[in-house]
């Protein structure tokens, strides 16, 4: 469950309530049970100590700092984030502006301005292979150095794995590009989702006889296109649906959108942000010879869908 009054500090001075925490220092795009691992370990160390836990994170991610013009598919987006951290039970987030600035601080200087200054950290979580500081030049080894001479504990978490698989961003970036949901969900312990507005499209579902929700994701999104058993939550309210990712190849504008055709909805949506969340894969996206077998398709679709939706029980994100 989230914590109560979960707080969110960003770079100036820091609140109170979050001075002396125990912080776990990442990433932590996607929240997945290896960065839940992590802050698990920074959980207990909290409780031993009396001292609130709390999540050290950056913004924006620090390969978009260094590769700007290198599209980076984000499993979370930084509102998505932060509402899948504050569902772990921690106290807060301090979310740092990853700029030249930070960049530019060595590894003693991160520890010394960052975690003994600023923060003045009661322990450091990390996992076994988080390197900070300029040229990452800052391993695990240093920091529980640094921790000795700072006066605070440096707990690093070992390596994850799900049957013998590590669990990590990257391989679960490789299962979403491949349509294998199933297997990007088990990683991170949740059905991957993504949020948005709903905008309006060319009516062509609901002339087909299928209304669909239209969103618009980040071009860097590297979900493969495709057909999928979807849930969508609505002013708090959650449905089952099938949805599309892709360009549509009977009607390609040129334009990727996500096109949720929700089971059983009357009402308007345009305007309204909702979350998505992927429950399985149907299909790959194809062409189809008239209109006549596309609803066809599609209507096996749903069905496919609603049987996968039926067996995944209540799966949803914990936001």
């Amino acid at each position: 469950m989230p914590a109560k009054n979960f707080l969110v500090v960003r770079d100036s001075a820091p609140d109170d309530a979050l001075r002396g925490a125990v912080v776990a220092i990442g990433n932590f795009d996607g929240v997945h049970r290896g960065h839940r691992a992590v802050i698990g370990v920074a959980r207990e160390r909290a409780r031993a100590l009396g001292k609130p836990a709390a999540v050290l994170t950056f913004e924006p991610h620090p390969r978009a700092f260094f590769n700007p013009t290198e599209p980076l598919f984000r499993l979370t987006d930084p509102a998505a984030k932060l509402r899948l951290l504050a569902s772990t039970g921690l106290d807060g987030a301090i979310v740092l502006t990853f700029d030249a600035a930070l960049a530019g601080l060595s590894a003693e200087d991160f520890v010394k301005r960052i975690l003994a200054e600023r923060f003045a950290v009661s322990g450091a979580v990390i996992g076994f292979n988080f390197h900070f500081g300029m040229n990452r030049a800052g391993s695990p080894d240093f920091l529980k150095s640094q921790g000795r001479h700072y006066g605070f504990t440096v707990d690093v978490v070992p390596r994850f794995e799900d049957a013998g698989r590590p669990v990590s961003s990257g391989p679960i970036r490789e299962a979403l590009a491949a349509g294998r949901i199933a297997e990007a969900n088990e990683f991170l312990g949740y059905p991957w989702f993504v949020s948005g507005e709903v905008v309006h499209g060319d009516k062509r579902g609901r002339e087909l006889g299928f209304p669909t929700a239209n969103l618009t994701l980040d071009a860097a999104c590297g979900l493969r296109h495709g057909i999928y058993a979807v849930r969508i939550a609505v002013d708090g309210r959650r449905h089952d649906g099938v949805a599309n990712f892709g360009r549509r190849p009977m009607y390609d504008t040129g334009a990727v959108l996500l096109e949720v055709f929700v089971f059983d909805f009357t009402g308007d949506l345009y305007g309204k942000t909702v979350d998505v969340a992927f429950i399985d894969w149907i299909r790959e996206e194809r062409m189809f010879d008239s209109a006549a077998a596309l609803i066809a398709q599609m209507k096996d679709d749903s069905a496919r869908a609603r049987d996968a939706l039926m067996r995944a029980g209540d799966a949803f994100p914990p936001i």
